[in-house]
């Protein structure tokens, strides 16, 4: 019953078979799945090049797909940076190589000859939580991707929020030092800048040279650093590594408290590469999150890690994001 009243909650239909993109910093994740959760097909491309060249290499590797399965599709979700729901535009994408505002949805539906929608990366991983995660059942969550940037997906009553203007929760480009570190996206002090993959190699710069802990991240060149890394060498021990997630954690907890009394969740999911860190990332954004939190609402909201990973995660979130109702 809990997995029919969250579809019937989202006003999701039943088709039977959905494209699913998802158009990160880097790669372009694209695949074809059934209502079940089945994944069938997925492939990917990198996300670069002139616009309309890109989108012409995905929409081709899209309809190779459709053809190669057999499967009858109808619709396509994008989950993506700055994707705006009401408009189908990408705007001013500071993790995406092209710039202003990019009418995405239009082109590519003309290419596929499909039914799309689109939103944030973060919303289509929290309407994939609720579909095919931990978050079957829930009404009232918060999903924030960690990976390049930062976002945020917030769901109350068991509807997206999308907002007056189709940027509801962008968490990441809310401030947390002013006067910071500089954002792509033009701000100075951003969660995203401390709260992300660059953000966590980047406190790992600042603490080397602020610290002497002996570091094996010492050894590793600046320019080839990952935040893999930084977590690798904190699992094993290092001292300066875990006093980097400690660090993190607490800004990102104490960012997920002023959005906790915003919206009143029952849980806030963790998604993305970032997460895969678990507990050194998790366990400190808990402690400051409740720190943070007013008496009414300490040691009622956990900071859990999403149940959707990797790949199959994020084509689940944009195929979940075709399957709603505007």
């Amino acid at each position: 019953m809990l997995f029919i009243s969250s579809i019937l909650n989202l006003g999701i239909t039943m088709e039977q078979t959905t494209a699913g993109i998802d158009i990160g910093a880097t790669y372009t994740k694209f695949g074809l799945m059934r209502r079940s959760g089945e994944l069938i097909a997925s492939g990917r491309i990198d996300t670069k090049g002139e616009f309309h060249a890109y989108l012409d290499e995905l929409a081709k590797n899209v309809k190779d797909m459709i053809k190669e399965t057999g499967e009858y599709v109808m619709s396509a979700g994008i989950g993506c940076p700055n994707g705006n729901f009401h408009t189908g535009d990408i705007e001013y994408a500071a993790n995406l190589p092209w710039k202003g505002i990019v009418p995405i949805v239009r082109e590519l539906s003309g290419r596929l000859g499909l039914k799309i929608k689109m939103s944030n990366d973060a919303n289509a991983a929290a309407i994939g939580e609720m579909f095919y995660g931990a978050a079957i059942g829930m009404k009232d969550f918060i999903t924030i991707t960690l990976g390049t940037g930062l976002g945020g997906g917030i769901v109350s009553n068991g509807r997206l929020v999308h907002g007056h203007h189709g940027m509801a929760g962008e968490l990441g480009h809310t401030m947390v030092k002013p006067g910071g570190r500089l954002c792509g996206c033009g701000k100075y002090g951003c969660l995203e800048t401390y709260v992300s993959a660059p953000g966590i190699v980047r406190t790992a710069m600042e603490f080397m040279a602020k610290y002497k802990d002996e570091s094996p991240l010492r050894h590793i060149p600046f320019n080839e650093m990952t935040s893999e890394d930084v977590a690798n060498a904190a699992l094993e021990g290092d001292s300066l590594a875990a006093r980097v997630f400690e660090y993190s954690g607490e800004i990102l907890g104490a960012k997920l408290a002023d959005a906790a009394l915003h919206s009143d969740p029952q849980a806030i999911f963790i998604f993305g590469g970032l997460a895969e860190a678990g507990a050194l990332i998790l366990k400190p954004a808990q402690k400051s999150l409740n720190e943070n939190l007013i008496e009414a609402l300490k040691n009622k909201i956990p900071v859990l890690q999403s149940k959707l990973s990797g790949v199959t995660g994020a084509i689940a979130g944009a195929c979940a994001l075709a399957l709603m109702d505007d």
